[in-house]
């Protein structure tokens, strides 16, 4: 296969992922996660259910299409850190670049995203296991930043507290997108909350993992 066919061949692979997501997405919020089916989705794409299943294992992974993102994010920022940074710093740092882009990653992803999740229990489920394993990826990383077995109790300690400052402000951005304030809205009052609330870290965390 010539490197141009094969170039064509994982476009039009890229193009059937997004068409298959923008399809399911929209059914999602018209009729909700759980009463939306494989088959109806595959229908709206026009496309065989074996391909959607090929394409998206599992129906969650169609509305989280973000997760790969969002289960590194923490760790990447941590490895990311400049010389003389914290982990601590690193991490408030990369969150208040998250607010004034709107990132959808750290939760600016909408009110119908916010809605979605909120009414099914399957992926309120689903995010839990993500912000899960985002708190073990930070955990590697922490390891690896400190020279520590990745069992260290300090570790696992550390990375338990700046991940749950990261949940919680994610649920307030989705919290906030309920209750029907707007990006911008949400942005300034998020901006705030996370000074004070990765400020609560500042005393025990600051220099933590000082690259």
């Amino acid at each position: 296969m010539s490197i141009e066919s094969a170039g064509l061949r994982e476009s039009k692979k890229r193009e059937t992922r997004q068409l298959i997501s923008d399809h399911a997405t929209r059914l999602f919020t018209a009729q909700g996660f759980e009463s939306t089916t494989i088959a109806e989705i595959a229908a709206a794409a026009r496309v065989a259910k074996k391909t959607v299943t090929n394409y998206f294992p599992r129906k969650e992974d169609m509305a989280l299409d973000h997760q790969d993102a969002f289960v590194t994010s923490l760790a990447e920022a941590v490895a990311a850190r400049p010389a003389g940074e914290s982990a601590l710093g690193a991490l408030r740092r990369t969150f208040e670049a998250g607010v004034a882009a709107q990132d959808p990653v750290i939760g600016f992803a909408g009110p119908d995203f916010a809605r979605m999740i909120h009414e099914s229990p399957t992926l309120s489920a689903c995010l839990r296991t993500l912000h899960d394993r985002r708190e073990e990826g930070l955990a590697v990383a922490l390891a690896e930043a400190t020279g520590s077995a990745p069992d260290d109790i300090t570790v696992r300690t550390a990375a338990a507290l700046l991940a749950a400052v990261h949940r919680a402000l994610f649920h307030r951005i989705q919290e906030l997108t309920l209750a029907g304030r707007t990006n911008d809205e949400i942005a300034a009052v998020v901006a705030d909350e996370a000074a004070d609330a990765f400020g609560l870290l500042e005393p025990s965390l600051g220099h933590y993992a000082v690259a």
